[in-house]
């Protein structure tokens, strides 16, 4: 997921716009009142917009109204230690070092460990009055609105990204995912269409838990997630779209597209088979 800043609520010539027009512009590219919104964003690459984070926030639950759910990503790869994230973080370190990185990792709370690399839409979701947020150590999402304890519900620790997640939630509720200023790259529902492949490849993760308020180390196997197709998924998808299964528009500066999960999903499933072909666990 982008790693992004929130932008400054300064402007050089034009205004930035408001909530409400930020609102008319979600409305414009489809969002509907009432919907559950899967939102991927880069806030950045929508220019200046006042409030900030806050304000593309209000901006999406207007656009939902009081009966729809935000949904965000509030994931954690800093706890783990077979994550890219932490390949990186101790690339070029000797061993002794490593190990001092590891031990100063801390164990995931829902309720208080941030997701920095998420972005800072998804941050201002989970830290929101009344959010709520999914109990996985590494691939948590974070809700607003009356669906949210209901979609987030029974993430099961051992299950990333699949049947035992909010994902599978998302698709039953025929929510909708909105790519807000980022690509296909970014698009997690297309998780869901691994594990619905015909025996998905599978390794190792391993992170830090803190059951019953005791640190440990947790390891666990789950399909192997792998996003370096999703841009080329993506595109298929958007080639082949039946009407109203996606549609592409502004809000801001940013090109934006909203997407049907169920459609996204099934369509994800089909094409990764067939071009993920050859791989074993």
């Amino acid at each position: 997921m982008d790693d992004v800043r929130e932008a400054p609520d300064r402007t050089t010539g034009a205004a930035a716009p408001g909530p409400t027009g930020t609102t008319g512009a979600l409305s414009a590219l489809g969002v509907r009142p009432g919907d559950v919104l899967l939102v991927h964003a880069a806030l950045r690459s929508l220019g200046p917009v006042a409030g900030g984070a806050r304000g593309v926030l209000a901006a999406l639950r207007r656009a939902v109204g009081p009966e729809g759910t935000v949904v965000v990503p509030a994931f954690t790869p800093e706890n783990s230690d077979t994550s890219p994230h932490f390949r990186a973080r101790v690339r070029g370190l000797d061993p002794g070092a490593v190990e001092d990185v590891r031990a100063a990792m801390a164990p995931y709370d829902p309720a208080l460990t941030p997701a920095p690399s998420m972005g800072v839409l998804a941050e201002t979701v989970r830290t929101a009055p009344g959010a709520v947020r999914s109990a996985h150590p590494q691939t948590s999402f974070a809700a607003l609105g009356p669906g949210a304890h209901r979609l987030l519900a029974g993430h099961r620790p051992d299950c990333h990204l699949g049947e035992d997640s909010p994902l599978a939630r998302l698709y039953v509720a025929d929510a909708r995912i909105l790519l807000l200023g980022t690509g296909y790259g970014t698009c997690t529902a297309f998780h869901l269409g691994e594990y619905r492949m015909p025996a998905p490849p599978r390794r190792s993760y391993r992170c830090v838990v803190a059951p019953h308020g005791v640190r440990r180390w947790w390891e666990y196997e789950d399909v192997a997630l792998d996003d370096g197709d999703f841009p080329a998924l993506g595109a298929a998808f958007e080639e082949e779209a039946a009407v109203g299964d996606m549609s592409t528009g502004h809000v801001g500066a940013a090109e934006c597209r909203l997407l049907r999960l169920r459609a996204a999903v099934d369509f994800a499933a089909l094409w990764l088979t067939g071009h993920r072909p050859g791989r074993d666990g």
